[in-house]
């Protein structure tokens, strides 16, 4: 006969939402969407909380999916149990971020640039019609 020690012990199963959710979200955005509208055929108001859910968790406008997002989480808080590694892990993806945040405010600076560009052009073009009529 066996003794089960404690780390032997099963974690607790998660319950019935947390369970129905990892698994839509291992299949993805469109079993999510598929729900929702098997919601809204048979009993609207779960369809409608459905909907809800998923723009309040921002499941419907993310450009991943759901479950990519996830394992990225899981994969970057996961330790591996060397400390000099994970140190260098933490250190590389800290500096992943930053190129990532200094891209997006360089692509934001773009945007602004060109809009400000088109909005020049357009009053350039209207103070020209202006002329044009006097």
């Amino acid at each position: 006969m066996t003794t089960m020690t404690s780390e032997q012990t099963f974690a607790p199963r998660p319950n019935w939402f947390v369970r129905t959710e990892k698994w839509l979200d291992d299949k993805g955005k469109g079993a999510w969407i598929a729900a929702m509208v098997l919601g809204f055929v048979f009993f609207w108001p779960v369809g409608l909380a459905l909907l809800a859910y998923m723009i309040w968790s921002k499941r419907m406008f993310n450009g991943t999916s759901c479950s990519a997002r996830r394992n990225r989480t899981v994969m970057s808080t996961r330790s591996t149990g060397n400390a000099a590694f994970d140190a260098y892990k933490a250190d590389t993806l800290r500096r992943l971020e930053d190129e990532q945040n200094n891209f997006e405010a360089f692509l934001e600076r773009l945007r602004e640039a060109k809009d400000k560009a088109e909005f020049d052009q357009f009053m350039d073009d209207r103070a020209k019609r202006e002329d044009a009529r006097d």
